[in-house]
């Protein structure tokens, strides 16, 4: 299964995995987020909705990607956008969107100060 994980990491954690992947040593899909707010701002519910029909659903439109989810084609473009910009989609040659992952696992702990 190729599964994306979602995450926060902060500047050290990051340049480390960057640095074993250097040494040949796979990491995985990583998408890291700076704090949680920002991570929730990236992925509304809205969001989570698109990439739920688009999992395993391959290239399509963005009005395809409307009419499934029964949204205005604008409202569905800006969060395809959002989502392009954070790498979680993708846009084909055609210029269809694809989900190119089977599954998304979040990670991150929430702990006292």
């Amino acid at each position: 299964m190729h599964t994306v994980t979602l995450g926060l990491s902060s500047r050290q954690k990051t340049n480390k995995r960057l640095l074993e992947a250097f040494k040949g040593k796979s990491q995985g899909e990583f998408i890291s987020f700076e704090s949680p707010a920002l991570l929730f701002k990236m992925l509304s519910g809205n969001r989570w909705e698109l990439l739920k029909i688009m999992t395993g659903a391959g290239a399509i439109s963005i009005r395809e990607a409307s009419r499934r989810l029964g949204r205005d084609v604008k409202a569905v473009h800006g969060d395809v956008q959002m989502l392009l910009n954070v790498g979680i989609l993708q846009k084909t040659d055609k210029g269809q969107i694809e989900f190119p992952f089977d599954a998304i696992h979040v990670d991150f702990m929430l702990q006292a100060a």
